[in-house]
């Protein structure tokens, strides 16, 4: 069997005892090692956080909640997606069910736009709406982006104290959990960071859990160079995972209370050229033969999941067409799926997806096709598979018969894998899902970890917080806390917070300089938690059944590069909005439309990808002269082939937007200094290099260019070369 290894099961280890006070549902007999760690650490009063590093599938979810269900701990749960946060609701509730506390901790879910309806119906502000949510509530789920911006005053009003939401909810709460957290990069971690801090010096001692089958090394340092006190839960480094070599090994481990955690699994590498429709294409050529897995093993359910929104889009046909003649479902899940369309692909026999599906949603499959960008999208996204026996289906349970995973990657790659004389695997060989793992990040890419944020950009977050400390509604009353945060965060991000006030100042300055305007454009986006989302476009979707999922955001790049759209006005895109209100008789959410640069009604998918670049009206030169982040007035969109470009081009050239601009081409920039996939990086031009095959420079948007901003050091001018490796 050339290129595929077959990967043994993993079984984790039980608790020897449990921890005291603790009572389990009839018929559990044990927790598992991990599970029963966490619940100590939680006991302990010295530990300020705790770091769960069990691998997927092994039930962090119940070790987070078992503060809930056996200690009487008020919990806020913040999921990266909304759908986990959704999927996780129902995980939380079934387990308050199983172990019923007498306390009766009572849940509510929180996503941004359901607190937008929230407050519409109720005819109140979104802070009174996220108040009265949250009151007389035990367990609270939302995301890190609405805790984010309740500490930074986003939902109080002038006449408020600016302490005066957060202070009442972190009151109310004793345990704060971040789960799956690394999905995030280094703005998001600093922006945790300064919000723990804030707790810490305000509200005392409170507890933080983070859970990540793949925690963030410079989170873990950070916290610790912050003074909390950091106790990691690692089942592999503890020695509690086993990976029997036959069934008689496995049932022994079973007999001994050790539970099965991962299923055996058949891998094949395919070998691509490392272009972007390669996997696409791959797929297409090859869906007879995915089709004929599922007639082999009945009962099968699959995934395909793909870097491309786009991919998807113009696969999903092709498969529903050749599935539904052997009576099988096919269904996507995307970033630009509709809710009610992610909750039923849950039950397709194979969906079709990109990163939304491997941010922690529980899919029950037993077949996998996966195309990745790097070493940890590789283990996560191969994590998916093996984690459940069967799935329920209209005759009961359906139990799988086999488990195989098909990942589509470049030929380089695989052929460190297998071909070289170093190489560690031999074609048809049993190996460990752990020594796999270990192989995968020795000889796959690595993305940049941008390591140098925090000190450039991570305490901006701190001066923006300590700012609001001195408020003269709440000065007196926090004025040790601010002296205690500012330190603290002196000493985690090594930069002192009172100089950086000029240069906060500074930006706004030249923004009024450029534009006549107040504001502070560069500021905003440092203080964001995912950036500002400049190049956001509204997106009219008629092809969704349900009437609130056909208005969503969609990039300009994505739209220019992959749809085919007509270009609505603002007032067209929202009377569609109200209409479709009117017919459903409930408010549609539409905060994510107040700043969108363009509105689109979608026609349909690009089958080829059509070329476009940036273009910018002045002197390049002036841009490239300086080697920071920059606000930029007077961008437009070069391509020809789009009747619409006109109308984008009217509004895109009053827009300032954040910048980073680099005198090298993007695929050689990205290469160089080993970009994650979705860095907002384009190709750039100016009236002299318009026609020419390849722009001669890039530019970044947004939190992508204060992250670029962070390698500036390592960007030399044309004449000079690279530092290898970036």
């Amino acid at each position: 069997m050339p290129d595929t290894l077959l990967l043994k099961p993993v079984f984790s280890r039980p608790a020897s005892t449990l921890p005291a006070r603790i009572q389990l549902p009839p018929g559990w007999q044990r927790l598992a090692w991990h599970q029963a760690e966490t619940l100590r650490a939680l006991d302990d009063p010295e530990v300020d956080v705790i770091v769960n590093t069990a691998m997927t599938g092994d039930g962090k979810s119940l070790a987070a909640y078992l503060g809930v269900l056996t200690r009487d701990r008020t919990t806020i749960g913040m999921y990266p997606t909304n759908e986990l946060a959704r999927d996780q609701e129902g995980q939380v509730r079934g387990y308050i069910q199983q172990f019923a506390p007498s306390w009766e901790p009572r849940l509510v879910r929180v996503s941004g736009p359901e607190l937008e309806v929230y407050a519409r119906e109720a005819e109140i502000k979104k802070g009174a709406a996220l108040s009265s949510l949250s009151a007389q509530r035990e367990v609270l789920l939302t995301n890190p982006d609405i805790f984010h911006y309740l500490h930074r005053g986003a939902y109080i009003y002038d006449k408020d104290s600016s302490d005066r939401l957060w202070q009442r909810i972190d009151n109310d709460f004793e345990l704060f959990i971040f789960d799956e957290f690394h999905v995030f990069g280094p703005p998001q971690v600093a922006a945790v960071i300064n919000t723990l801090l804030l707790l810490r010096y305000t509200m005392g001692r409170k507890k933080f859990m983070f859970l990540s089958a793949t925690p963030d090394p410079q989170l873990i340092e950070r916290l610790r160079l912050a003074g909390f006190n950091v106790r990691e839960i690692d089942p592999k480094a503890a020695d509690c995972y086993r990976s029997p070599a036959d069934d008689t090994e496995a049932q022994a481990l079973t007999e001994q209370g050790w539970r099965r955690v991962s299923r055996g699994l058949e891998l094949e590498f395919i070998r691509l050229e490392p272009s972007p429709r390669a996997s696409e294409a791959w797929l297409r050529e090859n869906a007879s033969r995915i089709l004929e897995y599922f007639l082999t093993y009945p009962g099968s359910r699959g995934a395909i999941i793909l870097n491309s929104i786009a991919s998807v889009k113009r696969l999903l046909p092709h498969f529903q067409a050749i599935f539904i003649a052997a009576g099988l479902t096919v269904r996507e899940n995307t970033g630009l799926t509709g809710a009610a369309g992610r909750r039923e692909s849950l039950e397709a026999d194979l969906v079709l997806g990109t990163s939304t599906i491997d941010v922690g949603v529980d899919f029950k499959i037993n077949f996998l096709v996966f195309e990745s960008s790097d070493a940890g999208n590789f283990i996560q996204r191969l994590g998916r598979l093996g984690r459940h026996d069967g799935h329920e289906s209209a005759n009961g349970f359906a139990p799988f018969q086999h488990f195989k995973a098909i990942a589509l990657a470049p030929n380089f790659f695989v052929e460190r894998l297998f071909d070289t004389p170093e190489a560690p695997f031999s074609g048809g060989g049993t190996f460990d899902r752990f020594f796999l793992n270990e192989q995968i990040r020795a000889h796959y890419r690595q993305i940049n970890e941008f390591s140098g944020y925090y000190k450039t950009w991570g305490a901006i977050q701190s001066l923006k917080i300590a700012y609001e400390l001195g408020h003269t509604t709440i000065k007196a009353q926090y004025a040790e806390a601010k002296v205690a945060f500012s330190d603290a965060c002196q000493q985690v991000f090594g930069v002192a917070l009172s100089p950086l006030f000029g240069r906060v100042k500074g930006w706004e300055r030249e923004w009024h300089e450029l534009s006549g305007q107040k504001g502070n454009p560069i500021f905003d986006v440092a203080t964001s938690f995912r950036g500002a989302g400049d190049l956001q476009c509204g997106l009219y979707d008629p092809t969704e059944t349900h009437q609130a999922d056909r208005f969503k955001t969609y990039g300009l790049p994505g739209v220019l590069a992959n749809l085919q759209v007509e270009a609505w006005t603002k007032a067209e895109f929202l009377a569609a909005l109200e209409e479709a209100e009117q017919r459903s008789g409930r408010p549609i959410a539409r905060g994510a439309f107040k700043y969108c640069l363009a509105f689109f009604r979608l026609i349909g998918y690009r089958e080829e990808r059509l070329n476009w670049k940036f273009v910018y009206s002045g002197d390049i030169d002036e841009l490239l002269q300086k080697s920071t982040a920059q606000v930029v007035r007077g961008l437009e969109v070069w391509q020809p082939e789009n009747p619409d470009i006109r109308e984008i081009n009217k509004r895109l050239r009053q827009e300032g937007l954040v910048c980073f601009v680099v005198e090298r081409p993007v695929l050689e920039v990205r290469n160089r200094l080993r970009l994650p996939m979705h860095f907002q990086i384009y190709p750039l031009a100016d009236e002299r290099s318009l026609y020419d095959a390849n722009a001669p420079c890039s530019i970044a948007f947004g939190q992508s260019a204060l992250l670029l901003d962070t390698l500036s050091a390592r960007l030399p001018s044309p004449a000079t070369s690279w530092i290898a490796g970036g």
